[in-house]
């Protein structure tokens, strides 16, 4: 980089802690290093919030949610009754409640750690 240097003010409540690792991980791909891992999402919450919005996307793009299902799930084809007793089906009404809620201003959760009370 060349210039004047990239200044950074972090505030020193709480959040400080999530936006040093931030300026930690920026001002390592700045300089070509390997970033410190993101501890913020687990594994698991990381493929939730994926099938949240493959969820989201396809129910935009008109797509049923047993069609949702049978990509997400490979379900393949149910029947009508397979399907409402399918426990898919469930999760999938469930992902996309949970998508509706992130994209409605539940992401910026995703900026923070879990913090104990």
């Amino acid at each position: 980089m060349t210039g004047a240097p990239l200044v950074a003010l972090v505030p020193l409540g709480l959040d400080g802690f999530d936006r040093v690792e931030a300026i930690l991980r920026l001002l390592s791909s700045l300089h070509g290093r390997k970033p410190p891992p993101d501890t913020r999402l687990t594994g698991q919450q990381r493929a939730r919030a994926r099938r949240m919005l493959q969820a989201f996307d396809g129910r935009r793009d008109g797509a049923t949610q047993q069609e949702i299902a049978e990509v997400i799930f490979r379900t393949g084809k149910l029947t009508r009754d397979e399907w409402q007793a399918a426990s898919e089906r469930h999760a999938i009404m469930s992902l996309l409640a949970s998508a509706r809620a992130m994209i409605a201003g539940g992401y910026r959760k995703l900026l923070r750690h879990r913090r104990r009370p």
